[in-house]
């Protein structure tokens, strides 16, 4: 029937700044019809399922309540947003061998669980614990995504958006490879209306500045250092991201997004975990798109990924 919701249960594994900012944009935008809240604190879970459900009135029906990892069973997706915050100057592969521990109690009973579900990392360093979840679940590679670059991919078209005076919306651009220091710019891809960002700027009658456009990319790329340093933690934008992730997946839309999955075969890559834009629907990811990178862009791809595999066997023998 037009119109009619579907149901849906997501579980939110992990109720810190991130779940908690995350299962309010979830029940804001009318998803999920069950919304189950997972933490080691049961305190704490019970208390975020409360304040919820006390703005049921004001949002579209959901049931929300503090569970166990029991009833990730049928849940659509699960997301994994628990672990060891990232502290003031900390980089996020520094915080893989504390929090890929964490992972190897929760990831096996969230799999246990729901065998056919699929499985959101937010959790950082996202890529390194995308590829642990993959591992230590056993899903099919298609069923473990990871948050990837979905966040640095909207810092970097809001801030060419800022410069070019136009919507974020209108800019196509991408962040690609590690969510960290390694990542990517995909300039070589960047336009708005389908114009390069060279001839935009010659239609605005402006001069194409590449040092602009790398204070652009260092102030995407350090964003979370400078949130951190000021506030703590960064918790609202990453969580109106996981929304539109699941939407994607709930919806079956079949949309591009910059995820995190595991790769083979991509430019000589293979058997890790970076994001690329990567079409998504209800069985997860569908295809990591094979971009047209130049040779900087490619190289740089490569060295993510080199280091992004040291990281992976290094808390492998942890």
């Amino acid at each position: 029937m037009t119109g009619e919701r579907v149901r849906a249960r997501v579980a939110i594994v992990g109720v810190g700044n991130v779940g908690a900012t995350f299962a309010y944009t979830l029940l804001l935008s009318g998803l999920a019809t069950e919304i189950v809240l997972i933490d080691v604190n049961r305190e704490r879970a019970e208390g975020e399922a409360m304040d919820l459900v006390h703005g049921v009135p004001f949002a579209p029906p959901a049931r929300v309540w503090a569970g166990s990892y029991e009833d990730c069973a049928g849940a659509e997706v699960t997301v994994i947003t628990a672990g060891a915050a990232q502290r003031p100057g900390e980089t996020r592969l520094e915080l893989s061998r504390r929090n890929t521990a964490i992972f190897r109690q929760i990831v096996p009973a969230v799999a246990r669980a729901n065998p056919d579900g699929i499985i959101l990392v937010a959790t950082n360093p996202v890529d390194v614990l995308t590829y642990e979840t993959w591992r230590l679940s056993e899903l099919p590679p298609e069923r473990v995504i990871g948050s990837g670059t979905i966040l640095d991919t909207a810092r970097f078209r809001y801030l060419l958006s800022e410069y070019f005076s136009v919507d974020p919306r209108s800019v196509h651009a991408y962040i690609i490879g590690e969510h960290g220091d390694s990542e990517v710019p995909v300039w070589s891809l960047a336009n708005i209306a389908g114009m390069r960002l060279p001839a935009f700027c010659a239609a605005q009658g402006r001069a194409w500045e590449p040092a602009a456009m790398e204070e652009i990319f260092r102030q995407t790329r350090d964003a979370a250092y400078a949130i951190i340093e000021r506030k703590g933690a960064t918790y609202y934008a990453i969580g109106a991201g996981l929304q539109r992730l699941v939407e994607a997946i709930v919806r079956d839309q079949r949309t591009v997004l910059s995820v995190s999955s595991r790769i083979e075969g991509y430019y000589g890559i293979d058997d890790v975990s970076f994001s690329l834009p990567t079409v998504v629907d209800r069985r997860g990811v569908v295809q990591a798109l094979r971009l047209e990178l130049d040779d900087g862009e490619r190289s740089g791809l490569q060295r993510s990924a080199e280091i992004l595999q040291a990281t992976i066997r290094d808390v492998g023998r942890s």
